[in-house]
């Protein structure tokens, strides 16, 4: 096998950018027509996937071994090994069997829901365009080598960090890398070593993306040998911590503070009672275990893997697990109208002339134009193209200046039965800015500015009646076959093209089911304002504000933020001021979700707290989004928000339940152990109650959810859960006390105490599910049957277990039938209580 020379070992370490293209194609031991098969696949094996993290899939030991990562079970693992070598042998290797057995249960649910989230990804995988033995095909970005010819167009991200091989009117966006916010034109040829990266035109780089144009380019280098992947070696690239995140890392917080506090009070205290050291530490560890909701992460993970299994059967892709609940919180939803909002079927609805009669001539040169643009496909050219056809025999294509979003214009040049015709489209104004007259009907030219204010009017009309207009205009050119953007000026101005988009049958009444789910809808749109205006009436959206780019470009940023809150509709905007728009929004503390699928959607998307993007859309924005739709369809996104908000209310239910019982019984025991002369649960006996109550709770992903919390955004509330925990926390103590009291009371020996507060402690925790899950009455409110059947089975192997050949080791004792009675009677008490306690504090308290 031929070692290929690394990239930079050309000419004394020249940069490649300054190396021929014809000595890369010999030293990478490729052609024009791209590696074989099996070139690539040896290839792919030697350099590694083309990933930013050069990091494999986590592998099933390493995410085994990560359940035990934390520092309260490594603590405890060392003192129950100590434990062995001084103390008691049998209860060591017990504490040991419960915690790996807690970790096989985080790992057996953690690696479902990783597998089952991999799958999803697979389905809105990014693809390159690359030329294989010779034929075009799209492969995963991931498997793109050194040597590899991809073929780019525009909305394509640049996939690894190439070598231009061929260009045509190419521009970049390179942004990302450089901060320019101006898209960069690149060419062939060679470029001096010390350029700077923007300077660098024949080279495209790794996370770029293709604004407009086409190209063929090598591939140098892959991963993090590119530049964007040494810039991610330098600065870890994170994404942005999510709002549910922030959540769960402040609850964790919250935990941590208190679980410190109590294990060094309890330990200090139990030694200065002349408690034994070993029991006395093992205690303090088995509490924090206790009080750590150890699962939460395996429980969050297979919350958000249900939530976007049942989100994809919705045809809703979530790329990023956490941004489900930003996707349930979500209260505004700006979105383009085009194919989201009207059929996105766009039709050529009349071909006309400067009076606004049909017109052939208008017809003919649009047909030409887009017959041969050769950008990005467009559904105005298809819809040109399938209005009339034209023979086109005697035709032939020149040259083209393709679409930009800076100019708004795409010009072709033709010949044309042997005469040379440049011809332009596009939106009007700026069609209308390269010409100096207007041809009439009998072809006479008139000076534009005399009939500008005559077409503005007719544009106003078309527009009022819901049609975009453009504008075609046409100039003869004398030989040349090049073309450049100097030779858009002194054009004819020769008529209009009027299109629609008819809205979608129910998207007014998606709208408001929508607005009764809390969401507000925001057109966002570069159409005029009239046809905006005409729109919007059309989908129920009446006597909505309007405001238009050119009034945002006066505005503020605070002005802005101030307007935006009762302003439905954005016209005439330019790409730039979509993130102005939605930066505002969020100012104004709205969870914002931004609807995009193009090119100059990116940095809307990605500036929104939920980016939701297409599988049809541009590569680029389908990579930044965090939702991907598999429909362009607004009933989509409804059911998706829907499952939003019924993920983060499982989510949340799991940690009312860790919070109420499980700390409650915690804290008691804690408590007892100060004045009891025994500690009131040996260590392994608090691990195995730590690790029955999660049992249920494991379920919890499954289980139904109330409308009401679906009905309106939800988000994490810390106050409002230091509140429920402190509450139930309380309810929780009083009936743990009241159990130790009746036991001691009817002065059980210690291992019927143990067990008889082992039994009141396990069920009572998982029998609180029931109440805690839900605002409802536990008769109102049916809990799904997967937690009803986990939460009865512990219950019943809790009551079984002191009478089974498994008490022994673990220090049980059988209870008589008396204390078993009494025990279910505080039992039931506990329950009565807490549910009338919950109907007061969701009086005092909301959610």
């Amino acid at each position: 096998m031929t070692k290929l020379p690394p990239f930079t070992a050309i000419k004394k370490n020249l940069p490649f950018w300054t190396v021929a293209a014809e000595q890369h194609l010999e030293r990478l031991q490729t052609t024009l027509q791209g590696l074989s098969h099996e070139q690539a696949a040896e290839r792919l094996k030697r350099y590694g996937a083309n990933r930013l993290n050069g990091k494999k899939k986590t592998g099933s030991w390493r995410l085994f071994l990560s359940q035990f990562k934390s520092s309260i079970i490594l603590i405890l693992l060392f003192a129950t090994g100590l434990s062995f070598f001084l103390h008691d042998r049998i209860d060591a290797l017990i504490i040991l069997t419960i915690v790996l057995i807690s970790g096989v249960l985080g790992f057996w649910q953690e690696k479902g829901a990783a597998d089952a989230v991999e799958k999803l990804l697979a389905l809105v995988q990014v693809k390159a365009t690359v030329l294989r033995g010779g034929t075009l095909s799209e492969i995963a970005v991931e498997a793109l080598v050194p040597g590899d010819i991809v073929v780019l167009k525009a909305g394509d991200i640049i996939p690894a960090d190439c070598l231009l091989l061929a260009a045509d009117h190419l521009f970049i966006d390179e942004a990302i890398l450089t901060g320019e916010s101006y898209p960069v034109e690149k060419s062939t040829g060679l470029v001096a070593a010390e350029a700077p990266l923007s300077q660098r035109s024949n080279a495209l780089w790794m996370g770029t993306h293709v604004q407009s144009g086409e190209a063929k380019a090598l591939v140098i280098a892959t991963g993090q040998a590119t530049e964007f992947g040494k810039l991610s070696g330098r600065i870890e690239l994170k994404a942005p911590e999510t709002d549910f995140e922030r959540g769960v890392r402040q609850f964790g917080y919250l935990l941590m503070e208190v679980t410190l506090i109590l294990v060094i009070m309890i330990f200090a205290v139990n030694v200065y009672l002349h408690k034994p050291v070993i029991d006395s530490f093992l205690f303090a560890l088995a509490l924090a275990v206790g009080l750590t909701p150890q699962l939460l992460p395996a429980v969050i993970s297979v919350n958000l893997a249900h939530g976007a299994k049942r989100m994809a059967e919705e045809k809703v892709i979530v790329k990023r697990l956490a941004s489900i609940e930003n996707f349930g919180s979500m209260n505004v939803l700006c979105s383009d109208k085009t194919g989201t909002l009207t059929e996105g079927k766009v039709r050529l609805k009349g071909a006309l002339d400067l009076n606004g009669n049909p017109s052939v001539k208008v017809s003919r040169y649009a047909y030409l134009n887009a017959f041969y643009e050769t950008g990005f496909n467009n559904s105005i050219d298809e819809a040109i193209r399938n209005f009339c056809a034209f023979e086109v025999k005697d035709c032939r294509k020149l040259a083209e200046i393709p679409y930009d979003f800076h100019r708004k214009r795409l010009s072709i040049l033709v010949s044309d039965s042997g005469m040379n015709v440049l011809i332009s489209k596009g939106a009007l104004t700026n069609v209308l800015d390269a010409c100096t007259y207007a041809e009439n009907r009998d072809g006479t030219l008139i000076d534009i500015k005399q009939v500008r204010a005559h077409i503005q009017k007719r544009y106003e009309t078309f527009s009022a009646q819901g049609l975009r207009t453009l504008g075609v205009a046409y100039k003869p050119m004398l030989e040349e076959t090049e073309l450049g953007k100097d030779d858009e000026q002194d054009m004819r101005f020769l008529g209009f093209l009027t299109l629609f988009d008819p809205p979608k049958a129910h998207c007014a009444q998606t709208i408001v089911q929508l607005r009764q789910l809390g969401v507000t809808l925001k057109i966002i749109t570069g159409d005029n304002r009239l046809v905006a205006d005409a729109v919007s009436q059309q989908l129920g959206l009446s006597n909505s504000k309007i405001l238009t780019g050119p009034e945002i470009d006066q505005m503020s940023g605070r002005a802005l933020m101030n307007q935006v809150a009762e302003v439905n509709v954005f016209a005439e905007v330019e790409p730039n001021q979509k993130e102005r728009i939605i930066i505002a929004l969020k100012k104004a503390g709205f969870v914002v979700g931004y609807m995009g699928d193009g090119i100059n959607d990116v940095s809307a998307l990605h500036a929104a707290d939920v980016g939701i993007s297409v599988d049809s859309a541009a590569d680029v924005a389908k990579e930044t989004a965090q939702i991907v739709l598999l429909e362009k369809n607004l009933d989509v996104l409804l059911e998706g928000i829907k499952e939003g908000r019924i993920t983060f209310a499982n989510t949340l239910k799991y940690v009312f339940m860790a919070t109420s019982a499980n700390f409650g019984n915690m804290f008691s025991m804690a408590g007892a152990s100060l004045f009891l002369p025994f500690l009131p649960l040996l260590p392994k006996q608090i691990l195995l109650t730590n690790l029955l109550t999660d049992f249920p709770e494991m379920t919890i992903a499954s289980d139904h959810v109330d409308a009401e919390m679906v009905t309106q955004p939800r988000r994490w509330d810390i106050q409002f859960i230091r509140k429920f925990m402190i509450t139930f926390g309380i309810v929780s103590s009083v009936f743990d006390y009241l159990t130790f009291g009746l036991l001691l009371w009817l002065q059980v020996p210690v291992e019927q105490f143990r067990s008889g507060w082992f039994l009141e402690s396990v069920i009572s925790a998982a029998l609180i599910v029931f109440v805690v899950r839900s605002k409802k009455s536990i008769f109102k409110s049916r809990p799904g049957k997967y937690l009803v059947l986990a939460t009865f089975t512990i219950v019943a192997l809790t009551v079984a277990l002191p009478y089974t050949p498994l008490a022994m080791p673990i220090s049980f004792q059988p209870l008589p039938p008396s204390v078993l009675g009494l025990l279910g009677i505080i039992i039931v008490l506990y329950i009565i209580t807490a549910e009338c306690v919950k109907r007061l504090f969701y009086q005092r308290v909301k959610l």
